[in-house]
């Protein structure tokens, strides 16, 4: 038997969190392991709407208006898929609750109370289990980015902003036990043996 959690890989652009979710998801196939993965903004037909929108390069919408629309796409993520998949398979998530805060509130500056309060509701006490947080420098962020064809709307924001967002990561992760910070400046196989290793532990013991 094994447990079945909610794992999220958080981290800024660039950092690497996609690349291990797959890499996670590719261990849980190769093991018959009964799971799903999503994104944040996106995840099922009506959150990739919501995706474009957010994403869109073009877009000068108010950043409380963003904050609605990721809020909108984690809602119908909640309703349409983590709530009857919790508990009952392994949950593999490429950014959630932590991300919002980070980038709304410590990027954006947008009322953390606020964010907090809407938070709770839409997630109706669905729980995180276990994060794993991506760091990168904002050099090796920016050398990421440009190999990346096709650039949106959040690859496009300056140094700064992008410091801000991850303090903000880091500072969640103290105040809370159930993050691994990985640096990934470092070698890339190294941090996948790391993250592999930990996750085990997670569903294992």
């Amino acid at each position: 038997m094994y447990k079945k959690p909610i794992i999220v890989f958080e981290g800024i652009e660039g950092s690497g969190k996609t690349t291990h979710l797959r890499e996670i998801s590719k261990f849980l196939r190769k093991n018959k392991i009964k799971f799903i993965s999503l994104r944040e903004p996106g995840g099922n037909k009506n959150s990739e709407i919501f995706r474009k929108i957010i994403l869109n390069k073009k877009s000068d919408l108010h950043t409380f208006t963003d904050l609605l629309l990721y809020f909108a796409a984690r809602n119908e993520n909640v309703n349409k898929i983590i709530k009857k998949n919790y508990k009952k398979k392994v949950i593999l998530i490429d950014r959630f609750s932590d991300s919002t805060v980070a980038y709304q509130h410590y990027g954006m500056g947008i009322d953390l109370k606020i964010i907090n309060i809407i938070n709770k509701y839409l997630t109706q006490g669905i729980k995180i289990d276990y994060t794993f947080l991506n760091t990168v420098s904002i050099k090796n962020l920016k050398k990421r980015l440009k190999k990346r064809k096709n650039l949106n709307k959040y690859d496009n924001f300056k140094g700064a902003f992008y410091n801000k967002v991850q303090r903000g990561f880091l500072k969640l992760a103290k105040k809370n036990n159930r993050y691994l910070i990985l640096n990934s400046d470092e070698d890339i196989n190294m941090n996948k043996k790391i993250i592999l290793n930990k996750f085990k532990k997670i569903i294992f013991n």
